[in-house]
């Protein structure tokens, strides 16, 4: 006779995720900015590299959004960034890994090293990439753009 057990399976964290990369010259010196949203908490996150491009810092933002989360979560993630909604909504992100990090025309893809990582923490995670038109007015989105340019002033680079 075996006992049987009702036990209610606990609910998957749900989070709200906003993201913005920032660049003073592409490239140059760049930021990212994270806001976080639960039920019960608002985090922010950002940081700041010497030299590098807009597109890595809409990627990094979002990888470091996603670190943060310390267990499984389901994340609805608003970025302003058509290039990774795409990759990761219409199947582009396969593609480059199948064709060996060529893009359709034959070019090598760029930032490789974070869309691995990327593709990685979307395992651990369940995400969902939610296109969002950058300074359209959302507060959350306005305050990413701040975080990210506000990190590139303070001069304190993680590089």
């Amino acid at each position: 006779m075996s006992a049987q057990t009702n036990v209610t399976p606990k609910p998957i964290p749900q989070v709200l995720m906003y993201t913005d990369g920032a660049c003073s010259g592409n490239p140059g010196p760049g930021g990212y900015g994270v806001v976080m949203l639960t039920v019960t908490k608002t985090k922010e996150l950002s940081g700041a590299y010497r030299m590098t491009t807009n597109n890595r810092m809409e990627l990094q933002a979002i990888i470091a959004g996603l670190s943060a989360l310390k267990t499984t979560c389901e994340v609805t993630l608003y970025t302003d960034s058509q290039l990774i909604v795409n990759a990761m909504t219409k199947g582009w992100l396969k593609s480059w890994q199948a064709n060996n990090w060529l893009t359709k025309s034959k070019s090598k893809v760029k930032n490789i090293d974070l869309w691995e990582r990327l593709d990685d923490l979307c395992k651990e995670h369940a995400v969902s990439f939610n296109w969002l038109r950058g300074h359209s007015g959302n507060p959350e989105n306005e305050r990413a753009d701040s975080l990210a340019r506000e990190a590139i002033k303070s001069g304190k680079f993680l590089d």
